[in-house]
């Protein structure tokens, strides 16, 4: 299995707006992204993404095929060197274990390139292989934000998860 992250292109236009126009993954994530998700809205992101510097968010690859996003929202004053990490793959290519080796990639990224000492998410409850991804990826639960999500008109809970540099340990 070849599994790689990349800076977006305007080639991920389309298969961004395929893969991303599905209710199971717009449920798992934040109400930002839309549902039905467009090729508009893929075009605003990618647009929006090629102007970060360094470079925060990445197509993810497999088999040399688009097939997710992963990025980092970084923090900001005492919390600049910690930042949350978001992923998803498209449905197609769900139980590869193409998630938890993006984000083995992405996770050495920050800590190489980004400098960061923590990179932390977390996830909503229902959200069972998400947790198996970060698990996989030797991400450490921390703890749950009781009642933390409204999505979908549900208050759910949220499982934080972390990972600390090595070279601060």
């Amino acid at each position: 299995m070849t599994v790689f992250i990349r800076p977006l292109t305007e080639s991920d236009y389309v298969p961004l707006a395929q893969l991303g126009n599905n209710k199971k993954i717009q449920d798992n994530l934040r109400d930002a992204f839309p549902h039905p998700y467009t090729l508009d809205d893929a075009k605003q992101f990618i647009e929006h993404c090629a102007s970060e510097h360094p470079t925060q968010t990445f197509a993810i690859v497999y088999n040399n095929q688009f097939v997710g996003i992963i990025g980092f929202l970084s923090k900001s004053d005492i919390y600049r060197k910690t930042a949350e990490i978001g992923y998803w793959i498209g449905e197609p290519f769900w139980g590869l274990g193409i998630a938890s080796s993006a984000l083995q990639l992405a996770t050495q990224y920050g800590f190489n390139e980004l400098e960061l000492v923590r990179i932390q998410t977390g996830v909503m409850e229902h959200n069972t292989s998400s947790i198996r991804v970060l698990e996989k990826a030797g991400y450490s639960f921390e703890c749950i934000f009781e009642k933390s999500i409204l999505k979908n008109d549900l208050i759910l809970d949220e499982y934080r998860f972390s990972k600390i540099n090595p070279q601060y340990k």
